[in-house]
């Protein structure tokens, strides 16, 4: 995105700022306007630097699902008086917990999620101006791959591992079909779950900045730097 337009971020918390220590904190908004005095080495790389005049809207919500994405986000995205130049989404990671602890089920939502992105990415080309751009997110594992739910306070699952990464396959598939990039948050936040620390803590800005989940599934201020890098690569080719 290099010339100016609107910014709408869509889905869920992984998103928004309320878990990352409060307005202009979370992955989207550092993406749209960079929190110098938090994160310097980020100075200049935002879209309020690089594409001057860019507007931003920030319609995800906390615990969206696909049928919040489709029922009540999109129709907002199509209200806007602003045709936006970036749209991100990360979605399907509350859709999955729903079925939390039922493979056969999972797998079903998994087809669900891949079914409601395909709906949703179709909507979102319609409202782009042109030479808009699309990025997915994936969504990531507070486990860093363990399943190990008893340390999670989450009883047994042992194919949750397998079935995020399922879902995390169909929501590449759909940003290939749709011609959307990739953010692949889940790759940046591997290590900075269970391998760094404890994700059920509540802390915002805990001293121990590798440890980027709180309140179990949810991005802290240093999750949500990791949310912007992500974003930030898949519009810049991976760098």
């Amino acid at each position: 995105m290099t010339a100016a337009g609107g910014y709408v971020a869509l889905g869920d918390s992984i998103s928004i700022d309320d878990y990352s220590g409060g307005p202009g904190r979370g992955g989207a908004s550092l993406l749209y306007a960079n929190r110098d005095e938090d994160f310097p080495d980020w100075r200049g790389r935002d879209l309020r630097s690089t594409a001057p005049g860019t507007t931003f809207a920030l319609l995800a919500t906390d615990g969206a699902t696909t049928g919040t994405l489709l029922d009540r986000q999109l129709p907002r995205l199509a209200a806007l008086p602003e045709r936006p130049a970036l749209v991100t989404l990360t979605i399907g990671g509350n859709d999955l917990l729903g079925a939390y602890g039922d493979t056969a089920a999972a797998r079903a939502v998994v087809a669900r999620v891949a079914a409601a992105l395909d709906r949703a990415l179709a909507a979102i080309g319609e409202t782009l101006a042109p030479d808009g751009r699309v990025v997915v997110g994936t969504v990531y594992d507070p486990s860093d791959g363990t399943a190990d739910a008893e340390r999670l306070g989450l009883p047994p699952w042992p194919d949750a591992v397998a079935l995020i990464a399922e879902l995390n396959d169909a929501l590449r598939r759909g940003a290939a079909r749709h011609g959307a990039a990739v953010a692949e948050i889940a790759e940046r936040f591997r290590g900075h779950g269970l391998a760094a620390g404890d994700p059920r803590r509540r802390e915002a800005r805990p001293e121990q900045r590798d440890l980027w989940f709180c309140s179990l599934i949810e991005p802290n201020a240093w999750g949500a730097d990791g949310v912007r890098a992500a974003f930030w690569a898949a519009l810049h080719g991976g760098g």
